[in-house]
C-alpha cells in the first residue's frame, strides 16, 4: 500500500520504519521539504512536496501538531478537494500538556480535519502510543506480529464514519503489531482524545496508566 505522511516528526519516522518493514511505500511530506527528506531517510521512504502527495498516497496519515494542522492540509490541496475518497487518519494529540485539556474548546482534532479536508474518509487513531511503542514488536512462528510486549497486543481505539477507512487503518494497525477496536462514528473523536489527556495525568501523578484502568479479565 502506498502510504502518504504529512508531518515530519517522530511519530511519522516510527510507524513508517515498521510499514515499510511490512512492505509498504512510504512517503513523507511537511511544511519543510529539508525535513520531509530527513524523515523519509529514516526508512528508505520517498520525499515528496505536500501538494503532490495525494496523487500518490492511497492512505494519508497526519501526524503533526495542533497548531500545523490546518497549514500542513491547506499545503496538500485538502480544502480543494484533493483527499476525497481517501483515507486519512488522524492522529493528531491536540491536548495541552500543562493540564491535560483538549486545546478546542468543542469538538476535536479529527472533526476539525474533516472540515478542512471535505470528502476525505477520516479515522481518528494511532494518536495516543508513543511511535516507539510500535519498534521492536515481536512475531508469532508465523511471522505474524504479536504485539510489542510478547504475547501482549496493544489494543488501538478507532472511530470513524466510513467502513472501509476503518478497515484499511484496522489492517495498517494490526501491521504494526496491535489490535484496532472500532468504538464508534467520527462525533467519538474527542472522546479518544481526550483519554491522552488522562493518561497524561496519570503519569504526571508519578503512577503507571495501565494500572488506573479496570482489567476485566480479573472480574
Amino acid at each position: 500500500m502506498r502510504i502518504g505522511f504529512l508531518g515530519t516528526g517522530d511519530l511519522t519516522v516510527a510507524l513508517g520504519k515498521v510499514w515499510a518493514a511490512a512492505g509498504h511505500e512510504i512517503f513523507v511530506a511537511g511544511r519543510s521539504s529539508d525535513n520531509a527528506t530527513k524523515a523519509a531517510g529514516a526508512f528508505a521512504g520517498t520525499p515528496i512536496a505536500a501538494p503532490e502527495l495525494a496523487a500518490v498516497a492511497e492512505v494519508v496519515v497526519v501526524a503533526v501538531a495542533w497548531e500545523g494542522l490546518e497549514q500542513i492540509l491547506s499545503l496538500a490541496g485538502a480544502p480543494r478537494g484533493s483527499l476525497a475518497g481517501k483515507p486519512v487518519i488522524d492522529c493528531t494529540n491536540a491536548v495541552d500538556y500543562s493540564t491535560g485539556c483538549l486545546k478546542p474548546e468543542t469538538g476535536s482534532a479529527a472533526e476539525f480535519v474533516a472540515s478542512l479536508a471535505p470528502g476525505a474518509h477520516i479515522v481518528k487513531a494511532l494518536h495516543l502510543f508513543a511511535g516507539t511503542s510500535w519498534l521492536g514488536r515481536d512475531t508469532d512462528a508465523d511471522g505474524q506480529p504479536v504485539g510489542v510486549r510478547g504475547d501482549e497486543v496493544q489494543v488501538v481505539a478507532i472511530c470513524g464514519d466510513y467502513a472501509g477507512a476503518l478497515e484499511v487503518t484496522s489492517r495498517l494497525i494490526g501491521d504494526l503489531g496491535g489490535r484496532a477496536a472500532v468504538v464508534g462514528k467520527l462525533s467519538s473523536a474527542r472522546q479518544l482524545e481526550e483519554a491522552a489527556g488522562f493518561v497524561m495525568r496519570v503519569v504526571a501523578a508519578g503512577h503507571n496508566p495501565r494500572s488506573a484502568v479496570p482489567d476485566v479479565r480479573r472480574q
